[in-house]
């Protein structure tokens, strides 16, 4: 026969003041202090590698003229930087136009006032003189020769860069309308203007029309556009920003449309308040917006963007040497880009 059933039973551990407990309510009490635990060593272990991985270098930096440095850009390297906020020789208010000879010497334009301001190509002050103080400057370029168009009242004009002497007024058969003006690589000029209709005109070395794109841009978008930007590279293709379209139309040498880039948004590609062009010689368009600068080929497909010096870029220009010149209302940086 087998043993009759026995009853066990559990042993009570004590606790101090002599209260015994079931095991089973010690086991509850200790389930949460053991998570607690597991999950204090898991986050140990997890945080462990942070320490003991190599620290993260820190991001390359370059020096700028006047001491400082700065976050290198990845396709630029600022080379020459100089201008204030002032008034005085060699500072800035308001400075939205930038252009540059054959010399290399360095025209800057001040929206309101009028002024222009003459630097060496190493940035050094040279001399300045007033336009026109009453009218905005609207639009600025400089021939090889040394002589320079502002844009002003909707006309042309054409100084003595080097004295600011007139020497003349640029004329188009339907008046007055301009809004900004570019050197070409021929001597001649490429100019945006608009009057119930957004035009583009391209004059010869002589100051002559030669060619004019009418409604350049709406006839394209149906859109009419108040604000163009233009640009021209070494083959004659002609390059119209359209600030209002947010989009940059780029037309043949004899005028005709080819096709355009750019919309409104602030994805990379895209245009958020674009304010200048410019071309290199090697056929790239640049375009300054909220972003920094960005880099396109001459198709148009986006290549790449750069922030020279944290501004907002409001005028752009290539000299013979493929430097790029950025003015950004009280400062004037040269910026030497990476092939």
């Amino acid at each position: 026969m087998g043993r009759p059933a026995q009853i066990i039973q559990l042993k009570i551990d004590p606790i101090p003041g002599g209260i015994k407990f079931p095991k089973w309510i010690l086991l509850t009490l200790l389930i949460p202090v053991l998570a607690v635990g597991t999950g204090i060593v898991a986050m140990i272990a997890g945080m462990t590698p942070l320490f003991l991985s190599k620290p993260r270098e820190p991001s390359r930096v370059a020096t700028v003229p006047g001491g400082g440095t700065r976050p290198e850009p990845s396709i630029a390297t600022v080379t020459l930087k100089f201008g204030s906020e002032g008034i005085g020789p060699g500072m800035f208010t308001d400075a939205r136009s930038i252009a540059v000879d054959g010399a290399g010497n360095i025209y800057v334009g001040e929206y309101s006032g009028g002024r222009i301001q003459v630097f060496d190509s190493n940035g050094k002050f040279v001399t300045q003189w007033i336009a026109n103080a009453k009218m905005p400057l609207r639009g600025l370029a400089a021939d090889r020769t040394g002589n320079v168009y502002v844009v002003q009242s909707g006309n042309i004009q054409k100084f003595e860069g080097r004295s600011g002497k007139p020497l003349g007024e640029m004329s188009y058969g339907d008046g007055w309308g301009f809004d900004d003006i570019v050197a070409t690589p021929d001597g001649g000029l490429t100019a945006a203007w608009y009057k119930n209709r957004d035009d583009i005109v391209r004059f010869d070395a002589t100051g002559h029309t030669v060619r004019t794109i009418k409604a350049a841009i709406s006839s394209i978008t149906d859109h009419s556009e108040l604000d163009t930007r233009v640009a021209e590279d070494g083959l004659g293709n002609i390059y119209a920003l359209g600030r209002f379209n947010n989009a940059v139309f780029k037309f043949g040498r004899d005028g005709k449309y080819i096709n355009k880039f750019g919309s409104a948004g602030d994805k990379a590609g895209q245009l958020q308040a674009p304010g200048a062009i410019a071309v290199d010689g090697k056929g790239r368009i640049f375009v300054a917006d909220m972003k920094g600068i960005q880099m396109f080929d001459n198709d148009g497909r986006y290549l790449d963007t750069f922030k020279p010096d944290n501004g907002h870029a409001s005028g752009m220009v290539f000299n013979d040497k493929g430097e790029l010149f950025v003015v950004d209302r009280t400062k004037v940086v040269k910026v030497v880009l990476k092939d």
